[in-house]
């Protein structure tokens, strides 16, 4: 590794003992070996502190151990922030500590990365991981998301942002995507108004209305599926409401930066915000849809690995 790595992978964490050797052990198997890794404890109060710091301890040119002061847990959007903070690459790479990279991942990322300097982010497919139990009847499940635009391509705004708007096909996955970290700086970090659900779409969303992304067929990452990470399906009531605070921020944003109440971008927004403003509305004119299996699957449409 050289003195200032290319790449800072961030591993965020709380009380995640049951996986996180798994997921640093991910990123010690990358092909790429110009990397440091920052282990952020969100105020775990299980073993996985021990455990991040005795890999720091084991490798301290390369792995780190952050914490806010007093052992704080303030969520996972300042976790992510505090690690960005530390990090001294020009690129960096996310991961949850349920999660596991693909041993090619940062080396293929980052060449895509070079080839292409007009792309601020790079993201691919992440598999649906439900087969890390080892049980055939969970491996059969396993599977990855339709990516809804072009594979292999440069995608310029606003297009990623509508998609992620409409949030049917893949979008990207912290634990799949690499950003330039003065991209992620200049869009202002991770909101920590958002400290668990939807945190990572208002990241997103500003990264995808001001700058390209590359968008690629390979497979990078897998996001492991189970009680408390699981995005199952739910009914559009519960969908709509707790999706509502992230859409009422997301139009505040769009009018902070200058975008016209009557733009597409803020009038798509405000569509989006229809329904959980007029729940009761929105069940009535639904309830055709409902009666013939409407039940909405957040995480789209798929194919098996």
């Amino acid at each position: 590794m050289s003195e200032r790595p290319l790449v800072s992978a961030i591993i965020i964490f709380l009380d995640a003992e049951r996986f996180l050797d798994e997921a640093i052990a991910s990123v010690f198997a990358q092909t790429h070996r110009d990397w440091e890794l920052l282990l952020v404890d969100d105020g775990s109060r299980d073993r996985s502190t021990a455990i991040a710091r005795g890999h720091a301890a084991r490798h301290p040119d390369r792995v780190h151990y952050l914490e806010h002061p007093g052992h704080e847990n303030r969520g996972m959007s300042a976790a992510r922030n505090l690690g960005v903070r530390a990090a001294r690459g020009r690129y960096v790479a996310f991961l949850d500590a349920d999660d596991t990279w693909l041993p090619t991942k940062l080396g293929e990322q980052v060449a895509v990365l070079e080839t292409h300097p007009e792309a601020a982010m790079v993201y691919g497919r992440t598999i649906i991981w439900h087969g890390w139990t080892g049980r055939p009847e969970d491996v059969a499940r396993d599977h990855v998301l339709d990516l809804g635009v072009p594979p292999n391509t440069l995608i310029r705004p606003p297009t990623l942002f509508y998609l992620l708007l409409d949030n049917k096909v893949q979008t990207p996955t912290t634990c799949n995507a690499i950003i330039r970290r003065d991209v992620l700086e200049r869009v202002g970090g991770f909101e920590e108004s958002f400290r668990a659900l939807y945190e990572d779409h208002a990241f997103f969303f500003k990264v995808h209305l001001a700058s390209p992304v590359f968008v690629a067929d390979t497979v990078w990452a897998r996001y492991r599926q189970h009680p408390q990470s699981c995005s199952e399906t739910s009914s559009d009531e519960e969908y709509h409401r707790g999706r509502r605070p992230l859409l009422e921020w997301l139009a505040a944003y769009l009018a902070g930066q200058g975008i016209a109440a009557d733009s597409a971008i803020a009038r798509a927004v405000e569509r989006e915000l229809w329904p959980s403003r007029h729940p009761t509305l929105h069940w009535m004119l639904t309830a055709p849809r409902r009666l013939a299996g409407g039940v909405r699957n957040r995480m789209g449409a798929g194919r098996r690995v």
